[in-house]
């Protein structure tokens, strides 16, 4: 971790950041890879089968292709004989071994999948949006929509817990210092007034409120993160996969070629962001690479020409710009989110700080 384009880094005397030492500090509270962990699965497990005995689901959980959904997906259904409501969400940019993923991994383990595609036109108009913009977080619409459809079918289903792939061993630090909340639709609203050609009324999008009040309080939904009470090993993880037809592409978020172009392209060349190092990073604090072995990991080329040249073309003809507007949008200084309106609840001063880790929940 370094101070290249992250202004909220810190270091202290003996050379640690801010970031690794907040994960070591939370770590005991929020990953249990032990006997502890194994008691709250279980009772996890108990809750989930006893409330979903005369239900058709016990629970919803959105399926990328990527891994950790798809670990947790496996571990659910094929393991502890989950009744999994499956949820992806086709947005015009997944790759070509997702899919085969997201297809071997439902057939071999009897997840029951939906599938569903935002209004295609919208969507694209106002990922364009982002990227015009110039702002580091062009997969907020992306983003935005998927928990949105999650939400909108677990409604229709009456489905009150949420499976999440989100998970301490390998995203115990994320850079928050250049990004921002993907459910301030203030801000969605602002970018697409801006720079949008269409309107975005046949989206389904999520505010604020709706992510953490409307749905968390008033309808009692409630995110489970099973991940955190295992040894969640990537490397075991790839292996035992394989065993339903899944196969690693190389990177994490790489199931998506917009997330894919996000962090080995975009961010490197405008804003000289490298989020390897906050991955990498994860699995050094989980004790499954050493520093050593980061550093060469980090020696590493972020993509291969031709692949990437691939992922750009497919971009530009989705949100229909041209490639000299491209050039010039990765050219152009680049902006930060607070270029741009933003819900007052991101302005609060030392308020927001706790809302925000409240909102990280």
């Amino acid at each position: 971790m370094d101070t290249e384009g992250d202004p909220s880094i810190t270091f202290e005397k003996d050379g640690t950041c801010n970031y690794c030492n907040y994960a070591l500090g939370r770590m005991n509270d929020v990953y249990f890879p032990n006997e502890e962990g194994k008691k709250k699965l279980n009772q996890m497990i108990l809750k989930l089968k006893t409330e979903g005995e005369n239900r058709k689901y016990d629970c919803i959980m959105g399926i990328s292709g990527g891994l950790d959904s798809a670990y947790l997906a496996y571990l659910g259904a094929k393991k502890l004989e989950l009744k999994i409501l499956g949820v992806h969400v086709d947005d015009g940019f997944d790759s070509p071994i997702a899919l085969r993923n997201i297809s071997n991994l439902c057939n071999n383990c009897d997840i029951e999948l939906i599938t569903v595609s935002p209004d295609k036109v919208q969507f694209m108009n106002l990922t364009r949006s982002f990227l015009l913009a110039g702002v580091p977080g062009i997969c907020i619409p992306q983003d935005n929509v998927l928990v949105a459809e999650l939400f909108r079918i677990a409604d229709q289903h009456k489905i009150k817990y949420f499976l999440s792939g989100t998970n301490f061993a390998l995203e115990s630090i994320l850079q928050r210092g250049n990004m921002h909340n993907g459910y301030d639709l203030v801000h969605i609203n602002n970018i697409q007034n801006i720079y949008g050609t269409t309107a975005i009324d046949k989206l389904h999008l999520l505010s604020l409120f709706d992510r953490y009040i409307k749905y968390k309080y008033f309808r009692r939904q409630r995110y489970i993160r099973p991940l955190d009470w295992i040894d969640y090993n990537r490397d075991r993880a790839i292996t035992e996969l394989k065993t339903v037809g899944f196969n690693y592409y190389e990177g994490k978020h790489y199931e998506s070629v917009l997330t894919r172009f996000l962090q080995v392209y975009y961010m490197p060349k405008k804003f000289n962001i490298d989020i390897r190092k906050s991955h990498i990073s994860s699995l050094i604090i989980s004790g499954q690479m050493t520093r050593e072995e980061a550093l060469m990991e980090m020696q590493k080329p972020l993509y291969k020409d031709d692949k990437m040249e691939e992922d750009i073309e497919l971009i530009l003809s989705n949100l229909k710009i041209s490639r000299s507007e491209f050039e010039k949008i990765m050219a152009s200084p680049p902006k930060k989110h607070t270029d741009y309106r933003t819900s007052l609840l991101m302005h609060l001063g030392p308020v927001a700080i706790k809302y925000r880790r409240f909102l990280s929940d």
